[in-house]
């Protein structure tokens, strides 16, 4: 039988994910779709940017919603509609 031990050699150094170079500091998000790294650098921005197509999104979608006749969900309302 063959055992291996994980040994921890460095921290705050990047790697390497699936190809990807992950720095200390990045935030890592992931859902159903996938997984990304932000760099800290940009967060804030790509936060900003993903709140309002996601708010943007929502809206798009109940108005199909309502074309169709079809109630409100949670996959449609916004925060502030809560």
């Amino acid at each position: 039988m063959d055992q291996a031990r994980i040994r921890f050699s460095d921290k705050n150094v990047p790697v390497a994910i699936g190809g990807v170079a992950i720095y200390p500091g990045d935030v890592i998000v992931a859902d159903g779709d996938g997984v990304i790294a932000v760099p800290r650098a940009v967060a804030r921005d790509v936060a900003k940017y993903a709140s309002r197509e996601l708010h943007n999104d929502k809206n798009n979608r109940k108005a199909k919603y309502d074309v169709l006749g079809w109630a409100h969900d949670a996959t449609v309302l916004n925060d502030d509609e809560n």
